[in-house]
């Protein structure tokens, strides 16, 4: 519907008002999440973003999943799909790292699709559903809200317990379809851009879609052997400490957070991981594998 947002100043009152976005996001919600084959996919992971257009033969799938209080945020340029794919934390969405949404939206009119958060007890996901509304509608672009299934309407109890009902989306960048979706692999170099965004890395764009590569790095981080004292914690503690959203994390992140912690030990230093200061590149092979290319 063609309804110009105005500003509000909850969830509940965007629904409220703008009705037809209610309806979309229980629909949107409802859908069986379709679990993405890797070798059409391209996944993000925190603090990451990637663009790229129907032409591309190496990505047709872009998807990333674990969202709690983070947001997704699809853009799709109407003529020729351009989704400029990240999942944030606040950090970026209230940060200066949110100018790389709008480095994209630099022609015609976009479709905006935003998936996330839930009505967490800390209130983050409502802040970051506000700010992310609020930074879109500061734009003189013409940007269409298609999806908005965020915090109140991504929000299911569970045994007492708030959770999101979708933690994952891919979006098919040949015909921009967006859905919910699992991702049994999530590589290349999974454990390097974990401890990459461990370690405070900012939103970094990691695929460059001229040479259809995924591009890692180069990173810094300084030696912490502190980290350790993580290793021996149990799962409860480290959810507490360790999480925006301890009770609605997905059963895999305690196991997730010690083996990026233990990357990071193994490799107190980054510059050994980049030869030459150069970034880690992988290029799709016939047989739908990334595999690392050889520094020249």
């Amino acid at each position: 519907q063609n309804k110009r947002l105005d500003r509000v100043t909850s969830t509940a009152e965007l629904f409220s008002r703008y009705s037809h976005l209610k309806e979309n996001a229980k629909e949107f919600r409802s859908k069986p999440p379709v679990t993405v084959d890797p070798k059409c996919l391209l996944y993000v992971q925190q603090r990451e973003f990637a663009a790229t257009t129907p032409a591309d033969n190496s990505v047709s799938v872009f998807g990333s999943a674990d969202a709690t209080t983070c947001h997704l945020v699809v853009l799709r340029h109407t003529d020729s799909v351009f989704p400029a794919w990240c999942r944030s934390t606040i950090r970026f969405l209230v940060s200066s790292d949110s100018s790389f949404v709008f480095t994209i939206v630099e022609f015609g009119v976009l479709e905006l699709h935003l998936v996330g958060g839930f009505d967490d007890d800390s209130k983050t996901s409502h802040k970051l559903s506000l700010n992310i509304l609020a930074a879109f509608q500061k734009q003189k672009e013409d940007i269409h809200l298609e999806t908005c299934c965020i915090t109140d309407m991504n929000d299911v109890v569970v045994d007492g317990i708030n959770r999101p009902v979708v933690y994952g989306i891919a979006v098919n960048v040949k015909t921009g379809e967006v859905f919910p979706a699992s991702f049994p692999h999530r590589g290349p170099a999974e454990d390097l851009r974990s401890a990459r965004t461990f370690m405070g890395g900012q939103m970094a764009e990691v695929y460059d879609s001229t040479k259809e590569q995924i591009k890692i790095g180069p990173c810094r981080w300084a030696p912490n052997r502190d980290i350790a004292f993580w290793l021996a914690q149990d799962d409860d503690t480290i959810l507490q400490y360790l999480s925006t959203s301890p009770y609605a994390e997905p059963p895999h992140f305690v196991q997730h957070i010690k083996s990026t912690i233990q990357f990071l030990l193994d490799h107190p230093s980054a510059d050994a991981l980049f030869p030459g200061g150069q970034p880690q590149r992988f290029q799709r092979t016939e047989q739908g594998e990334w595999e690392r290319v050889s520094q020249q």
